[in-house]
């Protein structure tokens, strides 16, 4: 404490005059000579009486407990004093009587006491054992130090420094008289006195120039010689102290650490530690054995902003070593830092990346660090953005590039959206590392569905792979390639890198024994994936010898690999591509002329009934396709497969009682777009009960069946399952069908689904078609009308006539009237006849012309025309038609739509209102002040049916000759 206390006192007097300092240098060091000792009492006693003259100043400052433990510490430097003295042996003194004195001065003072006196001499204590007795009240000084001055009044040590120095002292013969610091390289003067080095050399430098001797800066007296020794000894004992001293102060820090009463010991702890650590890696063995760099890691969590930031700074030298990075990984501190790397704090945010990038510079901690949660995304994030925060995107990339060196780590990588280390290491790796990339490439792919834009370099990797005779290989670069070709934008950089070339070899030509055709499967489907993409099949090379795809080779490969017995995938996939090549009109009449040759049809067909719903979907899509070019062909082959039509019956059957599939859609859609002329399906549909289905199906779509409506193919589910039913009335001539027809009450059907709620335009378009069909056929279903009976006798009693009515009320319940129409002329009903004005259709059809699609007014108005033929009596249709608006109607539907089938049939109407219409009717036409624009329009722009037609309307209206007309000569 005496040391302790003196140092003290050296420091706060600093600048004191010469003499005091070399009396208290005089006073620290050991004594040299016998000669030299009785110095060192009197100083120390002097320096006892400076304390007490200190405390005595701020006395009026001091608590009671502050005063108590002041007089402790002055006891106890007379403890040491004593102590100093019994050592001292009788022989070195010569006499008592220096020792008698100093004892009788030290006992008038009151600070010597008889029992002290005897145990000083006798069991006197060295300092190691006196600083050990005192070291449990450590934890309780540093405590104190950081109470709140206000509360404690002042302290005796201000920093840690000072605490490390009351417990290992310092020693003046450590310092240097010119620096006043400890010296790190001692030399001796020719005076004797030790300096440092740097110090005396500069000393010197000043006299160099002078012709004045050179003085020493301590004793004042001239030296002959500026040469220098080494203080070997007093190197070494500087070197044994600092290292204690710095052992000492790590000790003390911490302890302070550990005990985190305030954040003002936190914070100064670890800069204490801070500066331990930047002198030698040897503090930092220490502070890793005795938990420091634990401790540090648990204060990542502190709410303190500062202490967080300061713990980071001090890990990042603590963890420069491999120990470090081994007690960091055993802790939490790695995800306590990508935590701190989304904080809002620059310096922060800097702090906690620096230190992951010294992390990550270990081999073992990588892994750790890439599984920790959110670490990739965020430092991917960080990266990419670099604009936000440049410094913390380079360390971030160089923390990533670390990452790289564990494979796991470029998965995680790809996973958050960083693709740039697969990319690089599948291009660049061995082939070892291919194959692992290419693996992790594969199951990203499928897990996630992921994305990704590929470049050329590692689209030719994938290419060489599955050339490679690596089975394994062959099979993980087709993988891929088939989820890569699957994101459209790479197609064209796999085209570029030859990706065509290789697949078609792998389906037409290479054969290698024991391969499933799996692998064939697989070459497909990037084929078929990379022409639905939109690639320009034309100029798509294909082998050696210069076939494109669209070239018959092509095609004619293609369709000869489509069997059965394939697998499903292998057939799904060529039959995606041939409809990708039927999207151009080039490989179109290719496909057909090939599937014609070949007679594939019927393996496309029998496809259409496979148990993998997307193959059959597939299928029936290409026949549907092929079904403008090749219908009665693909109609013939349905019929001529044993069960097909049946299946197709039993799919719409199935429809009505699930959800609508694509499946389904596609079946009905194909019945309604085969030629509708042909009898042999129509017979095989009625047959097959196909009516019935239709009709529950069409009534289930009215009703509104959720299941049925909501889903996405019921609009074409419900055209297909009108068109199929409208091509039944195509075929009206066979019986069969008409017996349907009658049975199932086709007019009434179609007429309802002219204005119905599940009706589109199109379903209006082919009710019209239909209603049209029917219509045809009425004036021959028309039955005349039956003889009349008997007149009735003119007298007849009132008995009779009541009998006679009752009679009649009885047969018409059984018989009711039969209804002569006065178009057809005969009897007519909407299941018998199917007349549409008994069917209540003119009304459909007329509200049908005022539609925006041309389409379907141009099938309303090939219904209507049915009722203005030649065939039947105009006159009454015209009065019927009349009664509706029909001028109006033909009229505005003239004035919206353009078209030669429109023109024609639109003026056929108007020419029989003009012929045979009354005269409200005639002016109606006449009166509308755009008919003649119309007529003009077709008349220059129309065919032949349509230039007709308008000029012979033009001949009623006066505004063409009449050519027909007989002109008599007249002689003047």
């Amino acid at each position: 404490m005496l040391l302790v206390v003196s140092g003290d006192v050296r420091q706060q007097n600093f600048n004191e005059s010469g003499a005091v300092i070399m009396e208290r240098q005089t006073a620290r060091r050991t004594p040299s000579s016998v000669t030299q000792m009785p110095e060192f009492p009197p100083a120390c006693v002097n320096l006892a009486k400076d304390l007490t003259a200190r405390c005595r100043a701020r006395a009026l400052q001091l608590t009671d407990d502050e005063i108590l433990s002041i007089t402790q510490d002055l006891e106890s430097v007379i403890e040491n004093l004593c102590d100093y003295i019994g050592r001292v042996p009788t022989s070195a003194l010569g006499s008592n009587a220096y020792t008698d004195g100093a004892v009788k001065a030290l006992s008038v003072r009151g600070f010597l006491e008889d029992d002290m006196l005897t145990n000083a001499v006798n069991n006197m204590p060295n300092r190691k054992s006196f600083h050990d007795s005192n070291m449990p009240r450590l934890v309780e000084f540093l405590q104190g130090m950081y109470h709140e001055s206000d509360e404690l009044g002042g302290h005796l040590f201000s920093s840690l420094p000072e605490v490390s120095e009351y417990i290992e002292p310092l020693y003046d013969a450590l310092f240097c008289p010119l620096t006043n610091q400890v010296m790190t390289d001692p030399v001796l003067t020719e005076s004797g006195v030790t300096y440092e080095r740097r110090a005396i050399e500069e000393h010197f430098e000043r006299f160099a120039d002078s012709s004045e001797n050179v003085i020493c800066p301590v004793t004042k007296m001239p030296l002959q010689s500026k040469t220098l020794m080494n203080n070997a000894s007093l190197k070494s004992v500087i070197a044994e102290w600092t290292m204690r001293n710095e052992a000492m102060r790590i000790r003390i820090a911490r302890t302070a650490l550990s005990l985190s009463s305030t954040e003002a010991m936190v914070l100064e702890a670890i800069h204490e530690l801070k500066s331990l650590a930047k002198l030698r890696g040897k503090n930092r063995e220490q502070m890793h054995k005795i938990g420091v760099t634990r401790l540090l890691a648990r204060l990542l969590d502190n709410h303190n902003v500062q202490i967080r930031h300061s713990a980071l700074e001090l890990l990042c030298f603590l963890v420069e070593d491999e120990e470090g990075k081994d007690i960091i990984g055993k802790t939490k501190a790695i995800a306590r830092t990508i935590k701190l790397l989304s904080t809002n704090g620059t310096d922060e945010r800097h702090a906690a990346i620096s230190f992951l990038l010294e992390l990550s510079k270990s081999q073992l901690l990588l892994e750790d660090i890439g599984s920790t949660a959110g670490s990739i995304l965020i430092l991917t994030t960080m990266r990419i953005n670099d604009s936000d925060d440049p410094i913390a995107a380079q360390k971030a990339g160089e923390v990533l590039k670390n990452l790289e060196k564990c494979s796991k780590n470029i998965k995680y990588m790809a996973e958050s959206g960083y693709l740039e280390p697969l990319q690089s290491h599948l291009v660049e790796g061995s082939e070892e590392m291919q194959m692992e990339m290419v693996g992790y490439l594969a199951e990203l792919i499928q897990e996630q569905e992921l994305t990704i834009d590929i470049n050329g370099s590692t689209s030719g990797v994938l290419i060489k792979m599955v050339h490679s005779c690596n089975t394994v290989a062959r099979k993980a670069a087709l993988d891929v390639l088939v989820q890569l070709s699957s994101h459209r934008p790479n197609s064209k950089t796999l085209v570029e890198a030859g990706v065509v070339p290789i697949m078609v070899e792998e389906l037409f030509i290479r054969k290698v024994d024991d391969e499933p055709l799996s692998y064939k499967a697989m070459a497909a489907a990037v084929l078929a994936n990379v022409v639905e993409s939109g690639i320009d099949p034309d100029t798509t090379v294909v082998n050696k010898e210069g076939h494109v795809l669209t070239s018959k080779y092509s095609i004619y490969n293609f369709v000869h690999m489509l069997k059965c017995f394939m697998p499903d995938e292998l057939n799904l996939s060529i039959i995606r591509v041939l409809l990708a090549l039927t999207a151009h009109a080039k490989p179109l009449a290719a496909v057909v002329s090939v599937v014609r040759e070949n007679h594939r049809g019927h393996s496309i067909v029998e496809l259409m009934s496979s148990w993998t719903e997307a193959l059959g979907v597939a299928a029936t899509r290409l026949l549907i396709t092929l079904s403008a070019h090749m219908g009665h062909t693909i109609a013939e082959r349905l019929c001529k497969t044993q069960g097909q039509p049946r299946r197709l019956v039993r799919s719409i059957i199935r429809a009505g009682r699930a959800a609508i599939t694509e499946r389904h859609a596609a079946a009905v859609t194909l019945l309604s777009r085969l030629p509708y002329r042909n009898v042999s399906l129509n017979l095989a549909l009625v047959q097959e009960g196909a009516v019935p289905a239709i009709l529950r199906g069409i009534e289930e779509m009215g009703s509104g069946a959720a299941r049925m409506t909501t889903s996405r193919h019921a609009a074409p589910y419900m055209e297909g399952l009108v068109g199929t039913l409208v091509r039944l009335t195509a075929t009206l001539y066979n019986p069969d069908v008409l017996k349907a027809a009658m049975d199932h009450d086709f007019a009434s059907v179609l007429t309802a689904l002219l204005a119905g709620a599940a009706g589109s335009g199109e379903v209006q378009r082919l009710a019209a078609v239909g209603l049209e069909n029917l219509s045809y056929h009425s004036i021959k279903l028309s039955r005349p009308p039956p003889p009349e009976d008997e007149p009735r006798p003119k007298k007849m009693t009132i008995l009779k006539r009541l009998k006679d009515a009752r009679v009649h009320n009885h047969n018409s319940s059984k018989n009711p009237p039969l209804n002569v129409c006065p178009v057809h002329r005969g009897v007519c009903t909407p299941a018998t006849t199917f007349c549409l004005l008994e069917a209540g259709s003119v009304e459909g059809l007329l509200a049908c012309l005022e539609n925006e699609d041309a389409r379907v007014v141009d099938a309303a108005l090939g219904a209507l025309c049915t009722l203005v033929d030649d065939r039947v009596d105009v006159e009454k249709a015209v009065v019927a038609l009349a009664g509706q608006g029909a001028a109006r109607r033909a009229l505005t539907a003239l004035r919206q739509h353009r078209g030669n089938s429109l023109w024609h049939k639109c003026f056929s109407v108007v020419e029989k209102l003009l012929v045979h219409g009354d005269d409200v009717c005639v002016r109606e036409v006449t009166g509308d002040r755009m008919l003649p624009t119309a007529l003009v329009s077709a008349f220059h722009r129309g065919d032949a049916n349509a230039k007709q037609a308008a000029e012979s309307i033009l001949r009623r209206l006066h505004k063409m000759p009449d050519y027909s007309a007989t002109y008599m000569s007249v002689e003047f």
